[in-house]
């Protein structure tokens, strides 16, 4: 199996497939490189295309300490796994947890991104959820430990913004449960605990989504409720960013409407390669109601 090894010693399994410009795959915490096959195959056709597991998530490493859980970690194995391939720079495509790596990516490792699609991205970022994403975070690892991953795919699968997907495709939803239920009990927990449960609020980083000139596109479903507003706080604040919501969708919008997800990204990607994204007309920031300047 091919492995890139981090600076912490942490060995992330990744598979590869096409050619040319790369584009790589970051998985949501439900998720795993799998996840990401729709992607795979279609990018595949023309760009090489990769999708790798976090750490904590099998045939990757599952350290057993939270020490080494972070939402750094999880923007630098990103780096990590390009720096192995021998990739300069790349496309990056994360949803979820793996859409706040790639954000924290943009911020951390700049120079080595093409674009940044951060799409399903803003669980508890909202100032007044962040004691209650917190304790949430808590209960769902201590359930993982006591009750195990296939108990816990049982609930965690059926979720308000989890629906969309069971009512669209059922072979789809049971083979994303099926897929969740086998992950590691202490990679899941230790990912919840060290990463998610301590990675910064989004509203504690816009001065540095002012900063980032990464062509971005966030990218979310209508009725993945916890990604709306945050979603509209990345697109006024990261003056390269575009917002495209996808309707009548939950959260894991890869596997829910997979070729309007493909079309979306495909669009913003070919415009990044072309050299026609643009950055924000400063014409366009007023705080006019009716547009004068």
């Amino acid at each position: 199996m091919p492995y890139a090894i981090t600076d912490d010693g942490v060995k992330l399994y990744y598979e590869e497939t096409g050619s040319g410009t790369p584009v790589i795959f970051v998985h949501e915490f439900a998720g795993d490189q799998r996840s990401w096959e729709p992607q795979v195959r279609h990018f595949g056709r023309r760009y090489r295309a990769i999708a790798y597991s976090a750490r904590g998530y099998p045939p990757s490493d599952v350290p057993e300490a939270i020490s080494f859980y972070s939402q750094n970690r999880a923007a630098d194995d990103i780096a990590a796994v390009l720096e192995h391939l021998g990739i300069g720079r790349a496309h990056v495509v994360g949803l979820s947890m793996g859409g706040f790596a790639t954000l924290h990516f943009g911020f951390r490792h700049p120079a080595r991104a093409l674009s940044l699609t951060v799409a399903g991205c803003g669980y508890g970022a909202e100032p007044s959820q962040r004691e209650q994403f917190r304790a949430e975070a808590e209960t769902i690892a201590a359930f993982i430990k006591s009750q195990g991953m296939a108990a816990f795919a049982d609930k965690y699968a059926h979720g308000s913004t989890r629906v969309q997907l069971e009512n669209k495709d059922p072979r789809g939803f049971a083979e994303f449960k099926r897929l969740l239920a086998g992950h590691s009990a202490t990679g899941s927990a230790n990912t919840m605990l060290g990463c998610q449960r301590e990675r910064p609020s989004l509203y504690d980083l816009v001065d540095q989504m002012k900063a980032l000139t990464v062509p971005t596109l966030v990218l979310m479903g209508d009725e993945d409720w916890p990604c709306l507003t945050p979603g509209i706080l990345m697109k006024q604040n990261i003056p390269s960013a575009a917002l495209a919501v996808m309707p009548n969708c939950g959260h894991g919008i890869n596997m829910e409407e997979p070729d309007e997800f493909n079309s979306i990204v495909s669009d913003f990607l070919a415009q990044v390669d072309s050299g026609r994204w643009p950055t924000r007309d400063l014409c366009a920031v007023t705080t006019s109601i009716m547009g004068m300047r």
